[in-house]
């Protein structure tokens, strides 16, 4: 921004000062006007635009580029890292001992005996008896007679008769008509006729008759009788005695016990890394894996009660049952049945058949035919076209009811009660019972209960404090300076050479250097401009006469 206000200035001064402008060289020029009327030799080519003659030369630029060097730098960072600690504590558990001791007791063992002894006892024996009557009785027995009587009818018997009669038809073809006539014909209808007759015939009117008789039975008549018998029976009776029990009992202890802790999981992120991005020109920061790990938490001390058993000596007072043998008078029931004859009378039904006569009217219908004259009309075809005259034998026939006289036998059953006397004998069985001295033998058991002295063994089971030595694993913490690798991007400015390709025309009127007003103006101008020094003219102007020979000023 400071050089900015000098370009203005110069360019006005180098107006003012210069009287005669001077002609553009290769060398520093701004301008190339007027080269072709300075004795310049101007070309023209086919179309007829004339160029100045000069000439093309390749100089070097020097360029200026930025490079950026990759540079691996170390550096350090700060973890923290869990590591375990193996430590020995004191522990303590129980230890179940077993013991066994022998105890004594006593059982009352049942003892069996065996005894018998007679029972007597009477019993009803039932003593059958058969005995058998002639009963009489009278009974009616139907005796059927076959009768034969003849009954007149009459029928009516058809009669018939065949008959010619001549037709004469006129036909006329091709054309048919059809004509009616009038047909006469007879026909036989029924004639039904209602009659009646009496007819008699005989049933049996039953006549019921009531009639008693005697009838000797037998019943049984329940006897009780009170006897009294003796009986042995057994009695347990309570006694008193002491023995001596072992009871079990204890009380309770405090116990401190230690526990290890619980083991927690922790989740514990590994180192990232740096990376460079080529896109971004910039190193990246990748992190680490997860990972999970198990710490043991501190242990932790707990009470607990803990039951301790103690056995104890005691005397109890029990009960035991004797068993006595006594005797006792039971009372009791005998039932006895006696027989005893009774007399009822009995009524029953005598049923006899008693013949009557009587008479009914039967109707009957009687059918007769009656010859009936009718008339029909028949129709048939007559043909216009064609007359033909024909004749035709018409058959028919007729029926005449002629009646005829007919007889017939009829067969019909008369049936009459005859009386019969008939007997039978009927068989039944009385009961007797007649008691009857038994004697039994009993079986029986008597139970007596015998002190028996035994022996068992009883297992005690104890628990024993052991101490002992256990390793447990501490968690501890730490910090730990880890290296890690850093790739860094270093710029560095790198200047070369590139060839460029000038087309610079011929100078007209060559001066010399010193008395070129303008090439101060515009070697102060460059670098004002582009900050650097050319060194082409200015050392080839002060070696040559011209100045313009030398050729490696970059125009």
């Amino acid at each position: 921004m400071n050089r900015l206000w000098i370009l203005p200035a110069i360019m006005i001064s180098a107006i003012v000062a210069g009287t005669n402008s001077a002609n553009a060289a290769y060398c520093g020029a701004i301008s190339y006007e007027g080269c072709s009327g300075c004795g310049g030799v101007a070309e023209s080519d086919d179309d007829g635009v004339e160029s100045a003659a000069g000439s093309t030369y390749t100089c070097m630029r020097t360029v200026r580029e930025v490079v950026y060097d990759q540079v691996q730098e170390t550096r350090y960072r700060t973890r923290n890292e869990v590591y375990y600690e193996d430590r020995e504590i004191q522990c303590s558990r129980l230890v179940p001992e077993t013991t066994t001791r022998k105890v004594n007791y006593t059982v009352m063992v049942p003892k069996y005996e065996t005894r018998t002894r007679k029972i007597n006892y009477t019993v009803c024996k039932p003593v059958y008896e058969k005995h058998q009557k002639v009963i009489n009785y009278t009974v009616r027995r139907p005796v059927y007679e076959t009768r034969k009587k003849t009954i007149k009818y009459t029928v009516c018997k058809p009669v018939y008769e065949t008959h010619q009669r001549t037709i004469n038809y006129t036909v006329k073809k091709p054309v048919y008509e059809t004509c009616k006539k009038t047909v006469k014909y007879t026909v036989c209808k029924p004639v039904y006729e209602t009659k009646t007759k009496k007819v008699h015939y005989t049933v049996c009117k039953p006549v019921y008759e009531t009639r008693t008789r005697k009838v000797n039975y037998t019943t049984y008549k329940t006897v009780r009788e009170e006897k009294v018998r003796t009986e042995q029976y057994s009695v347990c009776v309570p006694e008193q005695y002491t023995r001596t029990i072992t009871v079990k009992g204890g009380h309770w202890e405090t116990k401190t016990e230690t526990v290890p802790g619980p083991v927690m999981r922790k989740r514990i992120r590994e180192p990232g890394s740096w990376a460079f991005d080529p896109c971004t020109c910039k190193c990246v920061y990748t992190p680490g894996k997860c990972r999970t790990e198990c710490i043991q938490c501190p242990p932790r001390t707990i009470c607990k009660k803990v039951w301790v058993p103690t056995c104890e000596q005691k005397e109890i007072t029990c009960t035991r049952y004797r068993r006595e043998c006594r005797t006792r008078q039971v009372p009791y029931t005998v039932c006895r049945v006696v027989p005893e004859c009774k007399t009822r009378t009995c009524t029953y039904r005598v049923c006899k058949m008693v013949p009557e006569c009587r008479t009914k009217t039967c109707t009957y219908t009687v059918c007769r035919m009656v010859p009936e004259c009718r008339t029909k009309e028949v129709a048939y075809k007559v043909c216009r076209m064609v007359c033909e005259n024909r004749t035709k034998v018409c058959n028919y026939t007729t029926c005449k009811m002629v009646p005829e006289c007919r007889t017939k036998e009829v067969c019909y059953k008369v049936c009459r009660m005859v009386c019969e006397n008939r007997s039978k004998v009927c068989h039944y069985t009385t009961c007797k019972m007649v008691p009857e001295c038994r004697t039994k033998t009993c079986t029986y058991r008597v139970c007596k209960m015998v002190p028996e002295c035994r022996t068992r063994t009883v297992c005690e089971t104890k628990c024993r404090r052991e101490c002992y030595t256990k390793t447990i694993q501490v968690p501890r913490c730490r910090k730990v300076c880890e290296p890690y690798t850093v790739t860094r991007c270093v710029p560095r400015v790198v200047c070369k050479q590139v060839p460029v390709q000038v087309c610079c025309p011929v100078p007209c009127c060559p001066a010399p250097c010193g008395s070129t007003l303008l090439s101060p103006v515009k070697n102060l101008l460059k670098h004002i401009l582009h900050g650097e020094r050319h060194h082409g003219c200015e050392e080839g102007c002060e070696e040559a006469s011209c100045g313009c020979e030398t050729q490696a000023c970059d125009c």
